[in-house]
This record gives structure tokens, C-alpha cells and sequence, in this order.
């Protein structure tokens, strides 16, 4: 089976899967005050924080249209394609995925091609991140070991809804900017060195806890994570760091400490991660 899998660019791709053919990413749009930006792969991350941190309005971001996804169906040199989005929470990325599906299906088998139509399955993470890596990882993985597009489809949802998504802010801005931190709790929490543990529930962002200092804050998040993982001979674990890869090596250092993983992968924040995590911001995903 012949196969491609596809991320809105919340998929945040290592350096060497983003030249690998079997990936494409199709960018969201990111706003800033009057500025927009593409978050493709001219997303320059440096300026692109300048440019949140000098706003005072929060950044927002626009999910790409069922055309676009449509095209990729289309042109995609592939029997099954997979597409894996941000949770439908945080973008409408999935809906819009899901209605290009429609539309490639309808006009495949209105135009009488059914025979050429290629298999087609929308994937919402209930994550972001490093929690869709994770997931397109394991698709790579099931797709190589030759088994059946019914068959991958079933064990990456299985895989998706057993895996665990946390994150460390480094700023609070972003949560105050947006309305979810009022200035007074966002003051305090600075002034304190106060950094929350930060959890997903089926697709939502929920505080798991805190600690005093970023480093306390990470520490603090791999306990969480490894006492919920159990065994985690099996396991991999995701690590995407926002313009800080030292701080992502720390976390893989503790990690590390407390269990033993089947690969620890790092990578760096495109636009839309950079926009929800801030600069300095940990991702983390577990999934077996």
C-alpha cells in the first residue's frame, strides 16, 4: 500500500520528515494585530514571537479551507491518505478535512472514477503538536509493517485516544491576551515564577498543576507523565520545544531519569504551537 499522510502545520515535523515525500503539511493562516502570516515553510519563528510579544491584541489563527485540503487529495501520488489535524477544540482544521473529504468523494464518484478514487481517512488528533507527530509516527510505523488501510485506521485511533498530551508555558501573555488569565492572576503568576502543568482531556486544555520555576515546572510534568504512562518499554515519547532545544534536552534528560522509552523524538514549533505554547514553551506527548 502506497500511502501519504497529511497534517495541518500544527503536525510539527522533525528537519528530516519535512523532506521525506510521504508527508505534506498544509499551512493555517496566523494573525497578528494587521499582520497575517503563512505558517508554511517560510515561517521565520524568531521574528514571528517579536511580532506577538510587541502586539498587544492575542494572535489568532485561521484554519486553511476544503479546497485546499481537497487539492491535496487530488494530487496526492498515494492509494490511502491520511490526514491528522489539531484537535477540533482549538481550530477548525478537522471540520474543514473532513468536509474536502466529502467533496473528493462526491465529484470522484459523480464523475465515474470510483475505481481511481483513493482512500481517504481524517484523523482528529484531540491534540496538538507533539501529539500529532506522535500520531503520524505510528501511522508511518503501521503503514511499513504492510498492514491494511481499515487496519491502520483502526489502530491509530485506538493509539490516539491512549495517548497523553501535557505542556509547560514559559509566558502566561498569550493566556491573558486571549482571556483565559486576567491580568491580576497573569501578574501574580509572573511575579510568583509560577509555570502550570498543563494536561489534555479528550481534546481540551486542563491544569494538571504547578511549581515554582520553569525547571521545577518540567520536572513536575514528567512525573505526571511517566506515573500515567506505566510501562513505557513501548513507548514513545514526543518532545517539541518553542526556540528553546536546550530546554527540550532537558526534558528528554528527565525523562529519561525516570523510565526507559522505545525513542524519545525531538523537534522545534512551527507557527501555530509557537502561537498557542509562546516563546519557550514545552509540548510533550506519550503514546504507546
Amino acid at each position: 500500500m502506497t500511502y501519504k499522510i497529511i497534517g495541518d502545520s500544527c503536525l510539527d515535523l522533525t528537519e528530516e520528515m519535512k523532506k521525506d515525500p510521504r508527508y505534506q503539511m498544509i499551512p493555517l493562516t496566523l494573525q497578528v494585530g494587521n499582520t497575517q502570516v503563512v505558517d508554511d515553510e517560510t515561517f521565520d519563528q524568531k521574528s514571528f514571537i517579536q511580532l506577538v510579544n510587541a502586539c498587544p491584541e492575542s494572535p489568532k489563527t485561521a484554519c486553511p479551507s476544503p479546497e485546499i485540503f481537497k487539492k491535496a487529495y487530488e494530487e496526492a501520488e498515494a492509494e490511502s491518505i491520511f490526514v491528522i489535524t489539531i484537535s477540533n477544540h482549538l481550530s477548525g482544521s478537522y471540520n474543514s478535512a473532513l468536509l474536502a473529504k466529502k467533496l473528493y468523494e462526491e465529484e470522484m464518484a459523480e464523475s465515474g472514477r470510483q475505481e481511481e478514487m483513493k482512500k481517504v481517512e481524517v484523523i482528529d488528533s484531540l491534540s496538538a503538536s507533539a501529539g500529532e507527530l506522535n500520531i503520524a509516527l505510528q501511522i508511518q510505523s503501521l503503514c511499513e509493517a504492510g498492514l491494511s488501510f481499515e487496519e491502520v485506521v483502526d489502530k491509530t485511533l485506538v493509539f490516539r485516544d491512549r495517548m497523553k498530551t501535557y505542556f509547560v508555558l514559559e509566558s502566561l501573555e498569550t493566556l491573558r491576551k486571549n482571556g483565559r488569565l486576567s491580568g491580576l492572576q497573569a501578574f501574580f503568576a509572573t511575579a510568583l515564577n509560577i509555570k502550570p502543568v498543563m494536561g489534555a482531556d479528550s481534546g481540551t486544555i486542563i491544569k494538571l498543576d504547578q511549581a515554582r520555576g520553569i525547571n521545577k515546572g518540567l520536572q513536575r510534568m514528567c512525573d505526571i507523565a511517566v506515573k500515567e504512562a506505566g510501562n513505557t518499554a513501548d513507548k514513545r515519547a514526543v518532545v517539541c520545544h518553542v526556540n528553546n532545544p536546550q530546554r527540550a534536552m532537558y526534558v528528554k534528560g528527565e525523562l529519561e531519569k525516570r523510565a526507559s522509552f522505545k525513542e524519545i523524538v525531538i523537534t522545534n514549533a512551527a507557527g501555530v504551537a509557537t502561537v498557542y505554547a509562546n516563546d519557550g514553551g514545552i509540548v510533550l506527548a506519550i503514546g504507546e
